[in-house]
């Protein structure tokens, strides 16, 4: 009985030994086993220093790069021998490999201001943060530093059966709406792209960010289109002789209701957006440079949700234009200009107020007061001219001027100003400095208050990247 007992136990003990061993083969095997019947292909690790980006807010142009994983088919079928497990990833030896960039910089930038700016904007120069009467901010004279330019993104692209997919995540530490003022994570891009179709948020489609000049200010040029938004575009071509893309972009504006803000009339209108605004652009190449066209329609409403003997609920189109180009005026010059004009897309602008005024409708007992759509002029003319491989300068000028409504306050924004003059240098490929002079100018719509900012900003930039795969 006891030897029966110790066979059958020996027994027991050399079939689970058996039966653990081939389990272990076989989710050796499984794990090591690739998606679609093929084994990984071995990564490759390169590093490499990033090319210098440009020291200004313009973002890499959308780099055209997700990272993504293919979908999970089901269960391979398994091999039953010992050769059959040798060959089994032999297949995918030919697969293609995705890519990953992992850039970025860090950056402090160092401000003396003469004058005076809102100090939730403390770190850059826009006219539109100037007071608007005499002393809004205190004393003149400020000195600062800011790390908030600094930058962290990563770009990849993954190829499948039918075309690549590809996109970009990027953020700063630049903190703006209820963060203002706050060094803080802030999104920039965040998108992908399959074939001619993409979605997400990145550079708006009616805007030209080539025409960002290589400048210290973070803000840039106020005359300039520069918003990203979330949108879903259609990039109908892009090769060397044209690019052009056409997108619906989440819609939004602001409005002043001027001289009547204290109005309880005027306290319950909500604003509400029907339509996502329709966006577009078209870009032809020629050795010269590039000139691009662009344009915008959007709708704008208002609901008077008070119940009285008024009616204020009204809409507006709001639409526009643009004509930019960079064009290579000598092997070390590249002019970038811009000219903008439309009617309430002033929050597509780099620097300008509301998009919607109030106006009177003297004689209406319904509708005394309505909204206009303000229109809105832009202009940026900038040189961007290299004086050899390790220095550089940038200088330029641009505007903005509102068409002020008749029943916006005396103090309301009318028109900014923007000039700067750099040199910059770059004494390895990845670490740039430099010093910049800015000039901001605010003029009010009717009372008369006009004022400059004079400011000096030195910069140390000091840029990082890897690349895995490829």
């Amino acid at each position: 009985m006891h030897v029966t007992r110790t066979l059958q136990g020996q027994i027991l003990r050399r079939a689970s030994y058996t039966l653990l061993m081939l389990v272990g083969v076989s989710t050796t095997a499984w794990a090591q086993a690739p998606v679609q019947q093929v084994t990984a292909p071995s990564v490759r690790l390169t590093l490499s220093p990033a090319s210098l980006p440009d020291a200004s807010k313009s973002t890499p142009t959308p780099a055209t790069t997700p990272v993504t994983t293919p979908d999970v088919p089901s269960a391979p079928t398994m091999p039953t021998t010992r050769a059959g497990w040798e060959g089994f990833g032999a297949a995918q030896t030919a697969a293609d490999k995705g890519t990953l960039d992992v850039y970025g910089f860090g950056q402090a930038d160092a401000i003396a201001d003469f004058k005076q700016n809102d100090p939730n904007w403390y770190d850059v120069n826009r006219p539109t943060k100037l007071p608007s009467f005499a002393n809004q901010f205190g004393q003149d004279g400020h000195f600062y530093l800011s790390p908030r330019q600094s930058r962290l993104g990563v770009k990849g692209e993954l190829p499948t059966t039918d075309g690549n997919v590809k996109g970009q995540f990027e953020f700063d530490m630049f903190g703006v709406g209820k963060d203002a003022g706050v060094t803080t994570i802030r999104l920039r891009h965040a998108w992908g792209q399959w074939k001619h179709v993409g979605a997400g948020q990145t550079n708006s489609q009616f805007m030209d960010v080539d025409v960002f000049p290589n400048i210290l200010d973070y803000w840039g040029p106020n005359g300039m289109l520069f918003f990203r938004n979330t949108q879903v575009f259609y990039e109908f071509r892009n090769d060397d002789k044209m690019q052009g893309a056409v997108a619906i972009e989440a819609p939004g504006a602001s409005g002043d209701s001027g001289v009547y803000s204290d109005r309880i009339e005027l306290q319950n209108i909500k604003p509400r957006f029907p339509l996502p605004d329709l966006t577009g652009h078209l870009r032809l190449k020629e050795k010269f440079g590039y000139v691009q066209v662009g344009g915008i329609v959007r709708e704008i409403k208002w609901d008077d949700t008070l119940p009285d003997q008024f009616n204020l609920s009204g809409s507006v189109t709001g639409w526009g234009i643009s004509l930019s180009s960079n064009l290579n005026a000598t092997k070390a010059d590249v002019l970038r200009l811009q000219y903008v004009y439309g009617h309430g897309i002033q929050n597509y602008f780099n620097d300008a107020p509301v998009d919607v005024g109030i106006k009177n409708q003297p004689g209406n007992l319904i509708t005394p007061v309505t909204g206009e759509a303000l229109p809105v002029t832009g202009v940026v003319i900038f040189v961007d001219h290299n004086w050899n491989d390790k220095m550089s300068t940038s200088a330029g000028y641009s505007l903005v001027n509102i068409n002020n409504s008749d029943a916006q306050s005396p103090s309301a924004y009318h028109q900014g100003q923007y000039v700067v003059f750099n040199l910059l240098t770059t004494p390895v490929k990845n670490v740039m400095m430099g010093g910049e002079f800015q000039w901001a100018h605010r003029e009010n719509h009717s009372d008369g208050f006009k004022i400059d900012d004079v400011r000096l900003q030195f910069s140390f930039k000091y840029s990082f990247g890897m690349k895995f795969g490829g």
